[in-house]
């Protein structure tokens, strides 16, 4: 009987890490968040990438802002704005995904290779060959490979498509 409040708590708290989790695993969310800046919120907060601006410690294009706030609501009601915060940024990834991958689009359950393709290359960045080494540097991360190098990031968000 001494355990049942220590039980009842750890429930109650499982509970909200259930309803406060994302629909992309955290593992994954990061790495990518890695891939795109170290995971750091970059100063500026964007720049140009494939001539749109990206922004925010996930590269995220207005387009991309506007396709996740389907699925992922109002996020600060501006693409700036929500690039800016953190929390916004990563609902932003998570309505994208909502959106994109799917089961009935991907036709198995997605999983953090689909999420990272679709990050970069957009709706159709799961299937799309440009797509396979931004997904070669989300899953060394992922393994826990040696720390991606400066020179690697800085090489490829130059080659973003992020067509979302």
């Amino acid at each position: 009987m001494t355990n049942a409040p220590i039980t009842l708590f750890a429930a109650l708290l499982g509970c909200l890490a259930a309803v406060n989790a994302g629909y992309v695993p955290d593992d994954c969310m990061h790495c990518i968040c890695v891939v795109e800046t170290g995971c750091h919120m970059p100063d500026p907060l964007c720049h140009m990438d494939v001539g749109s601006l990206s922004c925010g410690p996930f590269q995220m294009k207005r387009n991309y802002w506007l396709d996740a706030r389907l699925k992922g609501g109002p996020l600060m009601n501006d693409w700036q704005t929500c690039s800016a915060s953190w929390k916004c940024s990563e609902q932003a990834v998570n309505g994208y995904m909502e959106r994109y991958a799917v089961q009935s689009r991907l036709g198995h359950s997605p999983a953090c290779e689909d999420f990272s393709r679709i990050h970069n290359g957009g709706p159709n960045g799961f299937k799309s060959p440009a797509t396979l080494g931004y997904w070669a540097l989300v899953k060394k991360c992922l393994t826990g490979g040696p720390e991606l190098n400066k020179v690697g990031l800085d090489q490829q968000t130059k080659n973003h498509t992020k067509l979302g």
